[in-house]
């Protein structure tokens, strides 16, 4: 299987609901356009879903996942990632994708190149596919440093 190196960046046609690749476009139009409604549709409403970011620890359920989107939806900075070198993998009611996210994280005068392992698992719920899990991972532990630090809005020595 070839990965695809195109990038998702959620600008592409969202067409067909019941498509794992239009359900990642979703995914990413809520991200890069802070959209809590479609990014809520996304995700499967239920206590068993999990998310684990580059921001540390495991959030579970519904309610704490989106109090994450909130918290980076209404706050200060600006962040876009797009998908890409990626393969979609379905078995039946179940797909989950691996790749890598790319972006950027902006606050004030500052800007973080942004470079995440990414794995999205999704299940088909009423003929819709929704997020049940997600993982995210950064490889550099300078960049993760630096990421953290400004999220959290203290400085690093990375920087």
């Amino acid at each position: 299987m070839n990965p695809v190196q195109t990038p998702i960046t959620g600008q592409e046609d969202q067409g067909d609901p019941s498509s794992p690749f239009h359900a990642l476009v979703q995914f990413y139009h809520a991200f890069n356009t802070r959209n809590m409604t479609v990014m809520a549709e996304n995700w499967a409403q239920s206590d068993e879903i999990a998310m684990d970011n580059p921001l540390g620890g495991i959030k579970r359920g519904w309610a704490d996942i989106r109090h994450v989107y909130e918290r980076l939806f209404n706050g200060p900075a600006s962040v876009y990632v797009e998908y890409y070198d990626y393969t979609i993998h379905e078995a039946g009611e179940m797909f989950y994708a691996v790749g890598r996210e790319r972006g950027f994280f902006r606050l004030g005068g500052d800007e973080i190149k942004l470079a995440i392992r990414t794995s999205r698992v999704f299940r088909k719920l009423n003929g819709r596919w929704r997020q049940v899990h997600h993982h995210g991972s950064i490889d550099d532990p300078k960049l993760l440093e630096r990421y953290q630090s400004a999220v959290r809005g203290k400085p690093s020595e990375g920087r």
